[in-house]
């Protein structure tokens, strides 16, 4: 089966921040960022690597997305994660790439699958699209990613580093 993701501002952003931005599409056969993905995007400063790859290349892959629906409204999240789980729950067959710990939680709770960015990252790893993740996670931490040692270290386990 054909990957399909839905991409919510956070992994977009570090993604564009450390150049990996294309794994995207390399790992997937079709993404695509939501219409209040973008609109969270277009806040941040001109010369923001996000905002730049969404108004240049990242254009193609913008889906407007209208309504938050109301089962997903009720958990009370960002206007991105609301409509990247507004989307998938209303179209099954799609996976939520998304970090927000809250919007994770409730991805699961109503049968949504979701990877973060790390996840990512193992998996461009496991294909074969990066030779090693541990100086993606490093870039990732530098650039702000928040995440714990202990995670980190044991996503470096799962492929083998």
């Amino acid at each position: 089966m054909t990957r399909r993701w839905v991409v919510n501002s956070s992994p977009l952003i570090v993604l564009t921040k450390i150049n990996q931005v294309h794994l995207l599409s390399e790992l997937c056969g079709e993404f695509f960022i939501p219409s209040g993905v973008v609109k969270e995007i277009s806040v941040a400063p001109d010369n923001d690597p996000a905002k730049l790859w969404t108004i240049n290349e990242g254009a193609t892959y913008i889906r407007d997305v209208e309504q938050v629906d109301p089962v997903i409204a009720a958990w009370d999240l960002g206007l991105g994660e609301s409509h990247v789980l507004s989307y998938i729950y209303k179209n099954p067959g799609y996976e939520a790439i998304l970090d927000d710990r809250a919007a994770k939680i409730a991805a699961v709770a109503l049968g949504i699958p979701v990877r973060g960015t790390l996840g990512v990252i193992l998996l461009a790893k496991q294909e074969g699209k990066l030779k090693a993740a541990r100086p993606i996670f490093e870039q990732l931490t530098q650039v702000g990613f928040r995440v714990s040692t202990q995670v980190l270290e044991s996503a470096l386990r799962l492929v083998g580093e």
